[in-house]
């Protein structure tokens, strides 16, 4: 998408005038905003030909509010795989809610969006910080999760017959797009009810977000992974240690343990296409020259390889081939057909990973993505979700942030980097 095509307007519900009960002299305004570019001489080129370059609007408390805090009820949805920091989420809207503004009536609403249509059973949990205050030492989500969509009309009308007035949606880029109906359906009816998301991908592919919560702690966890594939290649004669980490279409995870962990010698992610031949050859004289060798490899790199199918899941992804499976197969063959002897062990440690609690920093990001969720909330703000751009939390349309898919880019100085401290060729395909 063209930069000047960037819609970065941000919906709202009205005109704001009940006096915030924050007692804070940090409010923030609408005029606030936080620049997209950051490189000088691209704000330059703006400047110069008189147009504002692009901004996202600033999260953070208002001076003036929309809701009446002493009548209004919320609710939170937890959707899709569990992800470090998703209990955390939770409690920092919770104590936002309640210390902040005094709103009493939270409910959590159980198994994803399941939880917002009557047919599944689901009674909603009412959430006090009481119940949520020891929360975020557990990993996975108190409110259960579910992947796959639910009639839209039938979860407003839960939304309207419970007189909820904020919806928190907390998941990836299907629960967000779910959200945007539901705000879209909200919008259609004429009614005021606010849907603010907090992304949540422990892929770290949310668009225009810088990084989203939980991607620091699988990162921090996968290196006891690496670390024991490293031991058990170096441990052994021809060793060969294999990881599969996280990383359907973004290789994030996969590029940032090979630099968090220096004894990764090949990173395969899924933007990066590589020919089997040439990897297993590369593999051999790595395994010639130096005894050893690490592979992290992201769950969706090589799928033209897998033969990915076109079965689908609940969410409507494509089911993936399993690629650390695949080359487990393929390396032990390759070189037993060349009767070169290696010993080859194969770590996937993804669903210990997502179902950690979160790191002491992913925590304290995750309280302030709560807080900013719900200023945004009781600020009217709607069809929006809490961003994190160059340090400053950012209200994010939408539409926007669903509009495309965060990758790594092959050609960029990240990749360039990972490349030049694992000493992986650049070409393999």
């Amino acid at each position: 998408m063209n930069i000047k095509d960037l819609n970065m307007n941000v919906s709202t519900l009205g005109e704001c005038r009940i006096p915030s009960p924050m007692e804070t002299k940090q409010f923030v305004h609408d005029e606030d905003r936080v620049i997209y570019q950051h490189r000088i001489e691209k704000i330059r080129a703006y400047m110069s030909s008189g147009e504002e370059p692009p901004s996202f609007e600033m999260a953070g408390p208002r001076e003036s509010i929309y809701f009446d805090p002493s009548k209004l009820k919320c609710g939170i949805v937890t959707c899709g795989g569990l992800c470090p920091g998703l209990n955390d989420v939770i409690r920092g809207i919770v104590m936002g809610l309640y210390y902040h503004y005094g709103v009493k009536m939270v409910f959590g609403f159980r198994y994803g969006y399941e939880g917002l249509t009557h047919r599944h059973g689901h009674t909603p949990l009412e959430l006090t910080p009481d119940s949520v205050n020891d929360i975020h030492k557990e990993g996975g989500t108190i409110l259960g999760t579910s992947r796959g969509p639910q009639d839209i009309a039938e979860m407003v009308d839960v939304l309207e017959r419970m007189n909820v007035r904020i919806l928190f949606t907390i998941g990836g880029d299907g629960t967000l797009r779910g959200a945007q109906a539901i705000s879209d359906e909200i919008a259609r009816r004429g009614i005021k009810i606010g849907v603010i998301g907090i992304p949540k991908t422990i892929d770290n592919d949310i668009s225009y977000v810088d990084t989203s919560f939980g991607f620091e702690t699988a990162v921090s966890s996968s290196r006891t992974a690496v670390f024991s594939a490293h031991n058990e290649a170096i441990g052994a004669r021809n060793g060969i240690g294999l990881v599969k980490l996280m990383g359907r279409e973004s290789g994030f995870i996969p590029a940032y343990a090979a630099l968090a962990n220096n004894d990764v010698n090949f990173c395969l992610i899924p933007e990066v296409r590589f020919s089997l031949d040439v990897f297993l050859k590369t593999l051999k004289e790595r395994v010639e020259r130096k005894g050893h060798a690490v592979i992290v490899v992201g769950e969706g790199a090589g799928q033209d390889l897998v033969g990915r199918t076109e079965e689908r899941d609940a969410s409507g992804n494509i089911r993936f081939g399993d690629v650390g499976i695949f080359l487990r197969d393929k390396i032990r063959a390759y070189f037993k057909k060349r009767r070169m002897q290696v010993d080859l062990k194969y770590i996937d440690p993804s669903y210990t990973i997502r179902s950690m609690p979160a790191n002491p920093h992913d925590s304290a990001f995750c309280l302030l993505l709560g807080h900013n969720a719900v200023h945004g909330g009781m600020a009217g703000k709607t069809n929006i979700l809490i961003g994190y751009w160059k340090g400053e939390f950012t209200h994010v349309p939408i539409s926007l942030a669903v509009s495309s898919r965060k990758k790594i880019d092959p050609d960029g100085r990240f990749w360039s980097t990972v490349l030049s401290c694992i000493g992986q060729p650049r070409e393999m395909a």
